[in-house]
């Protein structure tokens, strides 16, 4: 990253008295832990900051301290606004109430619009709490026990406990130093990867019921009364995503997931050689090459349909 522009990073940060944190909607342990560890660094700093997802936080991260005063809307005014872990503007709902041109955007993701005054983006790190973890001391913020905590559940989340293919030597050191600053690794690895409610089992069960294959491209979807069948309380797949895929011999995997407001949530998963980044751009979503995802306006049956369509093209290039 270039040194000059972190250091007008710092300078900022440090001028700055009243900041606003916001990531993006169906909040995931990077996006979480990204949030927390940038927010409560500032806070160490003496700063007055206010923590958004609009979409709140899940059950599975709500362990981590200082998750608790997360909010979902904005209050006040603010003199920097930060995006973390957001490709676009549209992923952060309405976290940003108004506040069109963020000051600062960091981010991992290979789709993002560089959309802020600054952009921190760095495609190659496996999380943007990695991200984070490299850049608070470059800013003069401090590296607490609970930052240490939010960020290695980031890291630990975006690589599904350091298996993803992205993995690199670097991010290891990194974690490493995040355990050594005070971040519990076998409790994060629990809570956030193995943990399960009975409820999300269920909605697993019903998802693995519907599950169907096409040689080596497997699918499946979950309505809003399967959702309401099991009392599942949340709008996404529960990481069923994540189990499938474990699944031999498929190389691409797919999630759709009714919303309920006349749009399904897709995410795909895939194995070297497919960017399934591609097929989610799209349609007006965006993620890496092995995990993307999207949210598209219309019916289960026919955003099924013209999304399979469009990943069977990625079979057809090899």
């Amino acid at each position: 990253m270039d040194e000059s522009l972190l250091q007008i990073v710092r300078k900022q940060v440090n001028s700055a008295q009243n900041l606003l944190v916001v990531s993006h909607v169906r909040p995931d342990g990077d996006a979480v832990g990204s949030l927390l560890g940038f927010g409560l660094s500032l806070q160490a700093a003496g700063k007055e900051v206010q923590m958004v997802l609009s979409d709140g936080v899940p059950g599975d991260f709500r362990h981590l301290h200082g998750s608790e005063h997360i909010r979902t809307q904005p209050e006040g005014t603010f003199d920097f606004v930060v995006t973390v872990d957001c490709s676009d503007l549209e992923r952060t709902g309405s976290a940003l109430n108004g506040y069109s041109v963020p000051d600062l955007n960091i981010d991992h993701h290979p789709t993002n619009l560089n959309f802020a005054k600054i952009n921190l983006v760095e495609v190659e790190a496996v999380a943007t709490s990695e991200m984070l973890a490299e850049y608070l001391p470059e800013f003069g913020l401090r590296i607490t026990p609970y930052v240490a905590a939010a960020l290695l559940n980031g890291i630990v989340t975006d690589t599904l406990g350091f298996r993803t293919y992205n993995m690199t030597p670097k991010a290891l050191r990194v974690a490493a130093d995040l355990v050594e600053a005070g971040a519990p690794l076998p409790e994060l690895y629990h809570r956030s990867l193995l943990s399960r409610s009975f409820n999300a089992l269920r909605y697993w069960g019903v998802g693995l019921s519907n599950l169907q294959r096409e040689e080596r491209m497997v699918w499946t979807s979950l309505s809003m009364e399967d959702r309401r069948a099991v009392s599942y309380p949340g709008r996404d797949d529960a990481d069923l995503i994540n189990i499938l895929t474990t699944l031999r011999g498929a190389d691409v995997v797919l999630i759709f997931v009714e919303q309920g407001n006349g749009r399904v949530k897709v995410s795909w998963r895939s194995q070297p050689g497919f960017d399934v980044s591609r097929i989610a751009l799209e349609f007006g979503g965006g993620g890496h090459k092995a995990a993307a995802g999207a949210e598209i306006e219309g019916t289960l049956a026919d955003v099924q349909e013209k999304v399979l369509l469009a990943t069977r093209t990625l079979f057809d290039e090899i």
